[in-house]
């Protein structure tokens, strides 16, 4: 029964009322669905191209966001003439205001008259238009504005929308007289303006209608002049220029030249009010808003972002609600759980997100029906890898195989990976360190005649999946913001309050990504690159030097940062020395024939005062975790460890410190065991059921890990070795290409 506007259940012979605002909701539900049918904003290039100089730029949000106050303001700064809905659009039609025709029909007739008179109003042409608030309830109607021109969202927070409000007493607000809060009504309004915009622009606290104007005269711009993504070693002679979209980034990996792809001239930056509003957001909503920054609308619609987010982290793939929580250690000391996806890395909160980016590309822009993504793995990416291409593209004709060296991966991490069920992957162990396989990877990536095959024969391409893949490394970036805003979120630091982020790391993927959240406007004081043994990188930070001779590969308890040649140090040196990939190119080509190679002076001296580095022996290692545990009860992984020993070896003890949690700490407890049970000889013996039981007995914190426990009783299905000759696994990868 409906009485007041209020509906009422029967429970146990009782009536109730249920929510206030489900009359209201399931009504609202009801048009939207009448009307979405067929509706669909989506734009391509083509659609873009066709509109010209007579695009409009449409202003949506929430009534008091300020779209009638900015529209006007942008109108005189781009000497676009003005259309208020509300004025020049509704009233005339009906010939009274629209408070007055809400109270003659009610909020259901409204919605329908409202549609009616935009969807007979003729549109104009190269105007600013700034609606109203309700024109994203009516599908049709708002399809018509969007197939018009640039929609861009007014993202107000809705404590300033309410205050505002309530200042002006406005009174015609579709739903304001039923018995709901405005509270409610802004929530429910919010995801129609998250279904229909193209950019959204995030409003600051107080922020003038100037300065709101002028953000959204910039993003015109930048979606009006994409630059996309470049090469880091430039473009050579023989490779056509032109754009280059994030999709095409995704499916590449590489860049035609062996450079890497990044983002050239205009890096996308938060300004401070703008990442105060992201605080109080989950890390899904957090992921949404930074992604967007990153990608242009027709390439990766907002929309697609946000199915692709909440898809990628729901809550049974991720073991924490937070996704990525952190926990204070000791002291300034905090650690960034990164750990809670389905294999227990750092690598899941990228990986299960970007097969969804590559099956994306390869539904828009590639030229082939099938893709072969060939992985080296020191340990921990192999697992992530597989993951998240099994669950998110099987089925998309993407294949995964996996090379591991068969010594220095942890008996878990091999566990993990020679279990992992799925008829799109493929693991194979190679008689060799990893720094081989990794050379490797590239020798595959280089050989045409082995491409021309896959292409000829197979309509099959290569690509990649580790983080010199741009659409592997951009999901880290979040992590980072992320873990700042966390600690604001719970008290831990004041909003500003700059911090170290450490990260241990032996690619340099995750510290730059750890790079690129400092140049979004995370207050960053340092960023403390933390090695092992295999110090290359300290030593490079340190001297400006990159030497590889005389260096052997150390095996170490941390054996995911055991690498020597570090793939994404080429992404830094593009941006440190200006953009210069002459100095990208000099740099790897003294490498690759010397063996060593210095940075130039400027780009040294840039790093110097960006970056700390340091190295942990394997008793730093040991002593840190016993430490840490005596003292908090709480058990690091050893390469989480190698971060703290080196914080505290070079960090400032007064200045906050995030270190990077880059895996659980029983995916490791093989290496861990030894710190613990001195003396006794027998870890190497015991099962990988075994060894996750004295992971459990050991400690408690962090949590038990649930999808290592069930990962334990799984048969092993993929028993491939080889040798470390080029030509058996050449042919190899041929072989499961064939299969897919």
């Amino acid at each position: 029964m409906f009485l007041l506007g209020l509906s009422f259940v029967a429970r146990n012979g009782c009536v109730r009322p249920c929510r206030p605002a489900a009359n209201f909701l399931v009504r609202q539900v009801l048009w939207q669905n009448a009307r979405t049918l067929t509706a669909d904003g989506r734009k391509t290039w083509e659609d873009w191209r066709s509109l010209g100089e007579k695009a409009n730029i449409v202003l949506i949000g929430s009534p008091g966001c300020g779209k009638t106050s900015t529209g006007r303001m942008l109108g005189e700064k781009l000497g676009m003439p003005v259309l208020d809905v509300d004025d020049h659009c509704l009233e005339p039609t009906w010939g009274c205001t629209v408070g007055a025709k809400l109270k003659e029909v009610g909020d259901l007739h409204f919605i329908e008259e409202e549609g009616k008179a935009v969807l007979n109003y003729t549109m104009p042409e190269a105007f600013v238009i700034s609606t109203t608030g309700s024109n994203p309830f009516h599908a049709k109607a708002m399809l018509k504005l969007s197939q018009s021109g640039l929609v861009v969202f007014l993202d107000v927070s809705k404590d300033t929308v309410i205050r505002r409000l309530n200042k002006m007493k406005i009174d015609r607000i579709v739903g304001q007289n039923s018995a709901i809060t405005m509270s409610q009504i802004l929530d429910y309004r919010q995801e129609f303006y998250e279904r229909w915009y193209d950019i959204r622009v995030i409003v600051e606290e107080n922020e003038e209608v100037e300065s709101i104007a002028t953000k959204v005269s910039k993003a015109v711009d930048q979606f009006s002049n994409a630059e996309g993504f470049v090469s880091s070693r430039g473009n050579a002679d023989d490779i056509p220029r032109g754009y280059v979209s994030f999709l095409d980034t995704v499916l590449q990996g590489l860049a035609p030249d062996g450079g890497l792809y990044v983002k050239s001239k205009h890096q996308p930056k938060f300004t401070p009010g703008e990442l105060r509003r992201l605080v109080e957001l989950d890390f899904r909503e957090r992921s949404i808003r930074i992604l967007e920054q990153w990608t242009h609308p027709l390439d990766l619609r907002p929309q697609e972002i946000r199915s692709f987010v909440y898809k990628s982290y729901k809550p049974h793939l991720f073991t924490c609600p937070e996704v990525a929580p952190v926990r204070r250690l000791v002291h300034n000391h905090y650690t960034l759980e990164l750990f809670h996806g389905p294999t227990a890395s750092f690598k899941d909160a990228a990986l299960q997100l970007m097969p969804r980016f590559f099956v994306k590309a390869m539904n828009t822009c590639s030229d082939v029906s099938k893709y072969l993504i060939v992985v080296a793995t020191s340990g921990d990416t192999g697992g992530a890898v597989l993951d998240g291409f099994r669950r998110h593209a099987e089925g998309a004709r993407v294949g995964v195989l996996v090379l591991y060296p068969l010594k220095g991966i942890s008996k878990i991490q091999h566990h993990q990976m020679t279990t992992m069920e799925g008829s799109n992957i493929k693991v194979v162990g190679v008689d060799s360190d990893f720094d081989f396989c990794q050379t490797l990877i590239k020798q595959v990536f280089s050989d045409e005649k082995l491409g021309e095959a896959l292409k000829e024969t197979l309509d099959c391409r290569l690509s990649a999946a580790n983080s010199i893949n741009w659409g592997r490394l951009l999901p880290q970036v979040v992590s980072h913001i992320s873990g700042y805003l966390e600690m604001v979120r719970m008290g831990q630091i004041p909003f500003g309050q700059p911090v170290d982020l450490c990260v241990p790391t032996g690619n340099f993927g995750n510290i730059l990504s750890a790079y690129y959240a400092k140049e979004m406007g995370i207050p960053v004081r340092r960023l403390i690159c933390a090695s092992n043994t295999n110090h290359v990188l300290t030593d490079f930070i340190r001297n400006g030097v990159y030497s590889l001779q005389g260096q052997t590969l150390q095996r170490t308890a941390s054996p995911s940062i055991d690498i020597l040649q570090s793939s994404n140090l080429e992404r830094l040196l593009f941006h440190l020395s200006g953009e210069d990939p002459k100095t990208v190119r000099d740099f790897y080509t003294k490498l690759h024939r010397e063996g060593v190679a210095a940075a130039p002076k400027n780009v040294w001296e840039s790093i110097h005062k960006q970056f700390l580095a340091g190295y942990a022996t394997e008793q730093d290692c040991k002593d840190i975790t016993l430490s840490t545990f005596r003292a908090t009860g709480y058990m690091m992984d050893p390469h989480t460890a190698v971060g703290r020993a080196v914080a505290c070896h070079v960090g400032d003890p007064n200045m906050p410190t995030i270190i990077s949690g880059t895996a659980h700490f029983a995916k490791f407890i093989d290496k861990i065991l030894p710190f613990f049970r001195i003396g006794q000889q027998n870890h190497d013996s015991l099962t990988v059921g075994e060894l996750i039981n004295e992971a459990e007995a050991l400690a408690r914190q962090p949590v038990r890990h649930p999808y290592l426990e069930d990962m334990v009783n799984k048969p092993v299905v993929h028993h491939d070795q080889l040798p470390c000759d080029y030509d058996e696994i050449a042919k190899a990868i041929y072989d499961f290409a064939a299969q897919l």
